[in-house]
């Protein structure tokens, strides 16, 4: 699985002398009456998008419309492209560069149809159209996101031979040799209008969290090191090269937290870390956490130097700008400044050409979720989901449970009860009443898990249902309740909390965390600590994801490789009519001393 070093070489090489041509025109400003030699400087600007997550067009092709959201962020690479073109055009090409921190070919159903619809991998496959667009647009490297992997190593393989741009993982090794498996850094040539060029090194850092969201992609094939101690080892390595200015492209997020508790060797979040114990690095484009960091400004324990990091809005919401500037002395560059800032793509038009060039793909896209499945006897909805126990998440659950009966059939596990869990992944998702396509039955589900099942007594799935309860925020009784300010407590997303399809019990919000469940009962009968229950989880709670308890050390009795958004699909054509009289109750309220709060 080790990069080719040749090849890494000649491509390293060819993007500098390509940027080294580009800045072959660069003039100097005119000079005025000074009284001396007049100080040499440069002033160049590396923009940067992260967590793209398959996003071209400002659509959502879940609701089949021009995507929106509260704030009206705009999304998608055509969006940046018409930034980028400004930035270029008023800083001159030549003083630009451009990077992404990853998480770039899973998030839509445009990326979602060339990995598994029609495939890039196939024979004569096509271009995947995230690798034309930022070809198209110029983009200079691209750090790995541990999504790059969702959809198993051929298929990044195929989309990283299509890129004109290096993907960078100086942290992702060959499991056998423990040799980069892709480039580490690139290196960049910025020609000035005097002394030597710039030499600019981007260092590419993923996250190691891969090792278990996608083990079943990359075991035995990949190892993932901690960020620091990858950068550690290149950093100096880059300086001694003669880089001028060394940039971090991290897919990791700056809060120095993990959501995986002891499941994950490595920090999780470990850009500011970088930044703290790293000396050498000039700035960090941050991604994996989805959170917009205009300018965060990190001191280096060892040097005492400001390092600067930023992180742009997801999904191309938002372009960083990290503006340097450079002066010469004693034969050499050094960085006399740096500053970062974000512009938002909501405040330009999309990019006519990068629209154009993937007509043609977004069209059958836009045909292929459009297909009618089934039929649904009334609408559901999921933006109650977080509050109240909605139809449309048991229909999650429903499909979940109903699939892991039907595996273990005939097994030593047939006769245990099966439970499932499941989050409201997304506020706006919805079934209506009457036809149901492909983009419904998928709405539900945003995300590639895949399903398994394990093994869970009930004392453990009582401890499940309280660490799942923190999601609340603690409200006393005869509190005014208002349900926008009642969930997300301590900045929990709305996917890592879960109701547990099966068990009847109530969630009491006035009381502490870790004392909510009241009222657990199975089938009538309160809950046995030492009964045996299989649960149906994705992959993503069974590795650790989001720190619930038991699941990751529990044992698995079954697991498909399928998407549980394919299931669900499948379910629905299978049964050609949805009818939530069939599967769906109300088996969890939250109360406070015994009342309901709604």
């Amino acid at each position: 699985m080790a990069f080719d070093r040749r090849t890494f070489l000649g491509t390293t090489a060819a993007t500098g002398a390509a940027v080294a041509l580009a800045g072959a025109t660069s003039t100097p400003a005119a000079a005025g009456p000074v009284a001396g030699p007049a100080p040499r400087t440069y002033a160049f600007t590396v923009m940067g998008t992260t967590d793209l997550h398959g996003n071209v067009f400002n659509w959502d092709y879940f609701t089949d419309k021009e995507f929106d959201d509260k704030a009206h962020n705009d999304v998608g690479l055509a969006k940046i492209s018409t930034l980028v073109n400004q930035v270029r055009a008023e800083k001159g090409r030549h003083n630009t560069l451009l990077i992404d921190a990853g998480d770039t070919i899973q998030g839509t159903q445009l990326s979602y149809y060339y990995a598994k619809v029609d495939p890039i991998t196939a024979r004569r496959g096509p271009v995947h159209p995230m690798a034309q667009a930022m070809n198209a647009i110029g983009y200079d490297a691209a750090a790995l996101g541990n999504h790059e992997f969702n959809y198993g190593i051929p298929v990044l393989r195929r989309f990283e031979e299509q890129c004109d741009f290096p993907l960078l993982g100086a942290n992702a090794l060959d499991a056998k040799t423990l040799l980069p498996a892709f480039p580490p850094y690139s290196m960049h040539r910025l020609c000035t209008p005097h002394g030597r060029d710039v030499k600019v090194a981007v260092l590419g850092l993923t996250n190691p969290g891969i090792a278990l969201w996608d083990k079943a992609n990359v075991q035995g094939k990949m190892t993932f090191p901690g960020l620091e101690e990858q950068a550690a080892k290149y950093v100096p390595k880059l300086r001694s090269m003669g880089a001028d200015v060394v940039i971090v492209s991290a897919h990791s997020g700056s809060s120095g937290t993990s959501s995986y508790g002891d499941q994950l060797p490595y920090v999780e979040n470990a850009a500011a870390l970088v930044a703290e114990q790293v000396p050498g690095i000039d700035a960090i484009l941050v991604g994996h956490a989805h959170t917009e960091i205009p300018e965060y400004r990190v001191k280096n324990k060892a040097t005492g130097k400001e390092v600067v990091l930023s992180e742009p809005l997801k999904w191309g919401q938002r372009l960083t700008l990290f503006d340097f500037e450079l002066s010469w002395a004693k034969g050499r560059w050094s960085v006399a400044k740096v500053a970062a800032r974000v512009l938002n793509s909501n405040a330009v038009e999309e990019d006519p050409r990068i629209t154009g060039l993937l007509s043609d793909e977004h069209r059958k896209v836009v045909a292929y979720v459009n297909q009618v499945i089934g039929t649904s006897t009334q609408s559901m909805s999921a933006a109650e989901g977080p509050v109240k126990d909605v139809a449309i998440i048991d229909l999650i659950n429903h499909v979940q449970a109903e699939t892991v009966k039907g595996a273990l059939a005939g097994t030593e596990w047939a006769a245990l009860p099966v439970v499932s869990q499941a989050s409201c992944f997304s506020r706006t998702a919805a079934i209506p009443a009457g036809q149901v396509t492909i983009r419904d039955a998928a709405g539900l589900y945003p995300f590639e898990n895949t399903l398994e099942a394990r093994l869970l007594t009930g004392a453990q799935v009582k401890d499940y249902l309280e660490y799942s309860a923190r999601y609340f925020v603690r409200t006393a009784p005869g509190e005014v309740v208002d349900p926008a300010k009642l969930t997300n407590s301590e900045g929990t997303p709305d996917y890592n909390y879960d109701a547990v399809y099966g068990f009847t019990y109530d969630i009491d919000v006035a009381q502490p965390v870790g004392s909510r469940i009241t009222g657990l009962s199975f089938e009538g009968k309160p809950v046995d600590p030492g009964a045996r229950f299989v649960l149906a989880v994705n992959n993503y709670r069974a590795s650790g994801g989001g720190n619930f308890p038991h699941v990751p050390q529990a044992r698995q009795v079954w697991a498909n490789s399928d998407e549980i958004r394919n299931t669900i699909i499948q379910w629905v054509k299978a049964k050609g009519t949805v009818d939530p009289a069939q599967f769906a109750s109300v088996s969890w309220r939250l109360t406070r001393e015994g009342v309901p709060v709604f």
